[in-house]
């Protein structure tokens, strides 16, 4: 069946010059940009556990799924300790509480497409856009554990994509509402970290470029219309 493969990741010939790794300025926007990394894989860590009691018979695939996402928690975490820098993780909790709350509401109404949704789709969609726009100007340590990270994202993208296409017409209008109640929330997400990726030499247009095509070509292949797709899209500018 088609899934999404992750591309070979190099760092381009022409590209900008690399950040100063070393200045108060880099580490205090690596702070919360990594915290924010962390904070997120231990999100997905604990969302795939909370998934496998809503799809008993795939908990052992989502428990392997969470412990892949444990094993990049630690990684970003060493990509901090390698600059000498302290994450911010407050902030990166409050990052990401209005997912976690929405996240927490579906899974006690035992909605599993909305769960889906917002982690097997949004979060990974969003986390595979931001390690592809930071790889290239990365700092040598942090690229090596980012590379290998942005691949196993793939494989959790693709499981959310092929559950939720082979339940598809069971699950088109419930994926229709949880996309308009959390698609917003990724754009404000975006909107949020953009003066810290800036300083790190990420643009802001580029992650969003990266993040809506992850996101609509998993929509695609899950099988929705280019015009459903089109329209889901439109939810993002409904802030």
């Amino acid at each position: 069946m088609p899934t999404l493969n992750a591309p070979e990741v190099s760092v381009l010939e022409g590209q900008d010059a690399l950040p100063d790794f070393t200045t108060a300025e880099y580490k205090d926007a690596y702070s919360r940009i990594n915290a924010i990394v962390i904070e997120g894989e231990q999100e997905a860590h604990d969302n795939y556990i909370s998934l496998g009691t809503l799809i008993p018979e795939q908990a052992d695939e989502l428990s392997r799924l969470a412990r892949m996402e444990m094993k990049h928690m630690k990684g970003f975490t060493a990509c901090a300790r390698n600059l000498g820098v302290e994450a911010d993780m407050p902030f990166a909790k409050d990052f990401f509480g209005p997912l976690h709350g929405n996240f927490q509401v579906a899974l006690k109404e035992g909605k599993v497409v909305t769960c889906l949704l917002i982690q097997a789709l949004l979060i990974e969609a969003f986390a595979i856009s931001a390690y592809h726009i930071y790889i290239p100007v990365a700092d040598p340590f942090a690229r090596k554990i980012t590379e290998g990270v942005v691949k196993d994202e793939y494989t959790h993208l693709n499981y959310g994509q092929e559950w939720l296409k082979a339940n598809f017409e069971a699950s088109k209008d419930e994926m229709f509402a949880a996309n308009k109640a959390n698609l917003p929330l990724i754009r404000s997400m975006l909107e949020g970290v953009a003066a810290d990726a800036a300083v790190l030499h990420m643009e802001k247009e580029d992650l969003i470029e990266d993040f809506l095509i992850a996101y609509q070509e998993a929509l695609n292949e899950i099988g929705f219309s280019s015009r459903d797709i089109a329209k889901m899209a439109a939810a993002a500018l409904a802030i």
